[in-house]
């Protein structure tokens, strides 16, 4: 799925709280892509990097995948084609929530 275009349905905007954690502020876009089912049997849940307002959807490229070697389901992370984030970037801004997760994160 490197490097593929998808389409992501934003349910935890930026500035929101994770509805079962209230504690837990998404400081970035976070959603799904519509039908793509990912091994715990849900759609593809997807960080959205490089946009900093909250928004409903977004269009990209997927730039890593967050491999969580401690659960059944990694996590896509997906940005402007253009853009240019490294894996400690990627770290950084998604560990709010994978820090909870022994991960990997891959890309080309």
């Amino acid at each position: 799925m490197l490097h593929q275009t998808v389409t992501v349905t934003i349910d935890r905007p930026l500035g929101s709280y994770h509805p079962q954690y209230p504690d837990l502020f998404y400081p970035i876009n976070y959603g799904h892509v519509k039908g793509v089912i990912a091994p715990d049997g849900e759609e593809q849940d997807a960080y959205v990097l490089g946009i900093d307002y909250p928004i409903e959807e977004y269009t990209g490229q997927v730039i890593a995948i967050i491999h969580r070697k401690n659960d059944i389901e990694n996590k896509w992370v997906v940005a402007d084609i253009n853009s240019s984030f490294s894996q400690e970037d990627i770290f950084k801004l998604t560990n709010f929530q994978e820090q909870y997760f022994d991960i990997e994160i891959i890309m080309l």
